[in-house]
């Protein structure tokens, strides 16, 4: 929970402790005494004059040092407050306050000396603010990267239809997952975020909620589909041929149907058992592991299919038939073979050539293995509260930005993708060459509203005339 929240809930919660207190003792104006306060820290009951009160460390204390050990408070069940009588000053992480005539003293010994909280320490709220105001900056730079790079790659590869296979299938519903996942990113923060004093620790409506479901369902299609990348590179690895089609139809089920099932039984269990705030925090760890838990196996499996990745693409390496030119093979092979291997045998690919463009395409891919399976084992079984700063640069930072890495090595490096631009750029060239040089011959034509392809067309055709009557093409001009 964030500290801001923290410092809310501890304030809501004392004020009503202080209210009962009052209405218990029967207290009003006139009493004596010290009244019950909230010091921006920690909650204070009311005490008489000559009374000391003494309390533990505020619970923000404990989020910042989860590694140290922290005493249980023994409650007051009468007001709610924590028993004084429980407590000693010469306990550590205690404070104390005196009620004199003049009102509360100063506590004592001092919250960063009782507490363990240097004032020096890296969660100083002002460097604190710095540090997530940072982190946004960067991951906003990183989200809109990739969300720019990763429709363009979607509009090349939905455009050239010479394009469209199971891989580019698969790779398509990594980009749509990426983008979604930026995309809930920016809708999250603007609901949430999008005012600074806005009181977001206690917005609970069912748009905010929403907004939550389908940010959590984003992150989990987009793990998913990582994991499918992983897995259809095995697969094609293992096995020499296999229907393609139908292994993307559950491939499909399990990027998008696993993460619905997910988080649908995540919404549902929050909704009967934690129903608080907008569901952007996560402190019931159970209900937690609903989602982190697919998320974590994932990982996992993804960092086993990497090794057993690593070790066929040795045996491969070292077999003697992998011969050749590789780059000639792959230009020639790839898109009659790969994408439509049932069409191997009538354009003559040898099972080495295939062999060879399976083992061009895993190299590739291979570089998108480390990225997306090692750097999330770091912190995949580590508690939330640990290494926090660091968790958020990986998840948050370098992880905005991998979408962006993605639609760079599946796309624009890709040497499909390279090849067909240039055809589709040499191609327009030359109907824009013909178009203009026929414009220049016929000028009649061209003022009459001849469109560059009618152009092109009756161009044709005088050319074929001209060769069946067997005269030379310099007499078109006569």
């Amino acid at each position: 929970m964030h500290s801001d929240c923290i410092f809310k809930k501890e304030q809501a919660m004392c004020l009503e402790k202080i209210q009962r207190a009052n209405d218990l003792l029967g207290l009003n104006d006139s009493f004596s005494g010290c009244p019950g306060m909230w010091d921006n820290l920690t909650c204070w009951k009311p005490a008489r004059v000559g009374e000391m009160v003494l309390v533990s460390c505020p619970e923000l204390f404990r989020i910042f040092n989860p590694d140290q050990v922290w005493e249980l408070e023994t409650i007051d069940r009468e007001f709610d407050f924590p028993d004084t009588n429980s407590l000693d000053l010469s306990d550590m992480r205690v404070v104390s306050r005196n009620c004199t005539e003049d009102g509360w003293s100063e506590p004592f010994p001092h919250y960063v000396d009782a507490c363990g909280f240097d004032e020096y320490d890296e969660y100083e709220p002002g460097d604190q603010d710095y540090y997530y105001l940072s982190v946004k900056a960067l991951y906003t730079v990183g989200y809109s990267t990739s969300l720019v790079t990763l429709t363009t790659a979607m509009v090349i590869l939905c455009r050239f239809r010479k394009l469209h296979c199971t891989r580019n299938f698969i790779h398509m519903n990594l980009f749509v997952s990426f983008m979604l996942r930026a995309i809930s990113v920016f809708i999250k923060d603007w609901i949430l975020y999008a005012e600074q004093d806005s009181n977001h620790c206690f917005v609970s409506t069912v748009e905010c909620k929403a907004i939550m479901v389908f940010f959590h369902y984003c992150v989990v299609s987009n793990y998913f589909w990582l994991f499918i990348e992983g897995l259809y590179l095995f697969t094609l690895l293992v096995e020499t041929f296999f229907p393609e089609r139908r292994y993307f139809y559950w491939y499909t089920i399990i990027g998008w149907g696993t993460p619905t099932v997910c988080v649908s039984v995540w919404a549902m269990l929050r909704l009967y058992f934690d129903d608080t705030g907008c569901w952007d925090m996560n402190d019931n760890t159970a209900l937690w592991w609903v989602i982190k838990g697919p998320v974590v196996g994932s990982i996992m499996v993804n960092f086993v299919l990497f090794i057993g990745i690593i070790v066929i693409l040795v045996q491969k390496l070292q077999s003697p038939d992998m011969g050749g030119n590789e780059s000639s093979i792959y230009f020639s092979c790839v898109q009659k073979c790969y994408c439509k291997p049932q069409r191997a045998q009538q354009h003559s690919c040898k099972m080495s050539e295939l062999s060879t463009i399976t083992l061009r395409l895993a190299r590739s891919t291979l570089l998108l293995i480390p990225l997306f399976g090692i750097h999330y084992t770091v912190f995949a079984f580590s508690p939330e509260n640990v290494s926090k700063r660091e968790r958020l640069v990986f998840e948050l930072g370098l992880g905005s930005f991998q979408g962006f890495v993605v639609a760079v090595l599946y796309c624009f490096l890709n040497g499909e993708v390279q090849a067909e631009i240039k055809r589709k750029w040499r191609s327009w060239k030359v109907n824009r060459y013909f178009a203009v040089d026929f414009k220049h011959r016929h000028p009649s034509l061209a003022s009459s509203g001849v469109n560059g392809g009618t152009q092109l067309s009756i161009l044709s055709k005088s050319s074929s005339q001209i060769r069946m009557s067997g005269l030379p093409a310099d007499n078109l001009a006569t």
